[in-house]
């Protein structure tokens, strides 16, 4: 990675983040040394970014700070298009409206260049028969896990035993061409995984989310690593 790049995905990097970041894991992100991201951080504050912190303790970028416009290589063009293709194609259309607005509006802020290599992709999201069929709506679902709220509804697993669910939803996940829906089962009380092709029924609640830190999103991540490593 060319120093320049590794400079403008630095910032990128803190501004993702909500707290103090090392230069330890910036580091370990970039796959350089310690060293290296000291003379780094130092080069960005004599440049004017405003980066608050010190060795040793962490760094911390102001959120106000404005980024100068983001431009893609052809590789990352490719990547953005190819994902644009999925989600119109493994989602409903709602969520593929959205999609291809996204990918017009990238494609009006490109220069002649860049726009001539996004016309020549070369790898593609095709429609297929084997979509499944759901009773719900994906951006429904979506929608209730942005907001947060319970939702409830009636689901049939793979023994074809029918049950009633409440959950507090976390996540979609693709496994092509299933999608499932990961959440805290206030029936198992334990997180599970819900296919959308066997929900019905489905109900968002005016009851929100609580915020409890050992059934998020990030709480789940860590039982889902946890289980894996155990293989």
């Amino acid at each position: 990675m060319r120093r320049a790049d590794r400079l403008n995905n630095i910032v990128h990097h803190l501004r993702r983040m909500r707290g103090a970041v090392t230069a330890q894991d910036l580091a370990d992100a970039f796959e350089v040394c310690p060293r290296t991201i000291y003379r780094d951080i130092q080069d960005l504050m004599a440049s004017g970014v405003p980066i608050d912190g010190e060795a040793g303790v962490g760094y911390l970028l102001d959120k106000r700070y404005h980024l100068p416009p983001v431009m893609f290589d052809a590789d990352e063009l490719e990547a953005i298009a190819l994902g644009i293709g999925m989600v119109r194609n493994w989602t409903d259309e709602v969520f593929a409206k959205k999609a291809q607005s996204a990918y017009e509006k990238i494609q009006a802020a490109l220069p002649a260049k860049l726009l001539h290599d996004l016309e020549q992709i070369c790898t593609f999201s095709a429609p297929s028969h084997y979509n499944t069929l759901l009773n719900v709506g994906f951006s429904e679902v979506r929608e209730c896990i942005r907001q947060q709220r319970k939702v409830r509804f009636e689901y049939l697993d793979l023994k074809e035993q029918k049950s009633q669910r409440i959950i507090r939803p976390l996540a979609l996940i693709s496994f092509s061409p299933v999608w499932l829906l990961a959440g805290w089962c206030e029936l198992r009380q334990a997180f599970r995984n819900f296919r959308l092709d066997r929900i019905t029924t489905f109900e968002a609640l005016t009851e929100p989310c609580p915020k409890d830190h050992d059934k998020n999103l990030m709480a789940y991540l860590k039982a889902v690593d946890a289980n894996n490593s155990s293989y």
